[in-house]
């Protein structure tokens, strides 16, 4: 099962515990409805489970990654690697066309290249000035961090490394 770029955002961030709704929905930045669909969507799937806990005000609903949503993770991870080399060989080569192509159809996957700080924001944005188009055709500029800031996750929000 291959899973969207935003689920994949979402899965990402419960695996590195990031586990309440609203925190997932401050990270990842996506609205309620759309969320919620997808997180019914990662259990049923058996993806994360969710866990109801008895706290000190009511209860808490806590999500967590399954072993099977964990090495999903790992595995989209590695693919978004893989194109972001596939894409870095290409601008180092100074093939234009083929670097051109190569992000139009890729396009779709860079929020979460972005999110998981798998590509190198300067090489990225030299890659822009190649091809002679700007950032914002590709990204919205909402995923676009400021400051050179490689990953979502690694803004200190915690401090978590993603190796692959």
């Amino acid at each position: 099962m291959n899973l969207e770029p935003k689920t994949v955002i979402i899965l990402g961030a419960i695996k590195h515990g990031i586990n309440k709704f609203e925190r997932i929905k401050k990270i990842t930045q996506i609205k309620d409805k759309e969320l919620n669909e997808t997180l019914e969507k990662l259990e049923n799937n058996e993806l994360i489970q969710v866990i109801e806990k008895k706290g000190l005000f009511g209860n808490k609903i806590e999500i967590n990654v399954t072993d099977r949503g964990s090495k999903k993770v790992d595995e989209q991870i590695h693919e978004l690697q893989t194109k972001w080399n596939q894409m870095s060989i290409l601008y180092k080569t100074k093939d234009k066309e083929e670097l051109k192509q190569c992000m139009d159809d890729n396009k779709s996957f860079f929020p979460t290249m972005i999110f998981f700080g798998v590509m190198d924001m300067m090489m990225f944005s030299m890659m822009f000035s190649m091809i002679g188009m700007a950032m914002s055709n590709y990204v919205p500029i909402e995923n676009i961090p400021e400051g050179g800031n490689n990953g979502i996750l690694d803004t200190g929000e915690g401090g978590w490394d993603f190796d692959v």
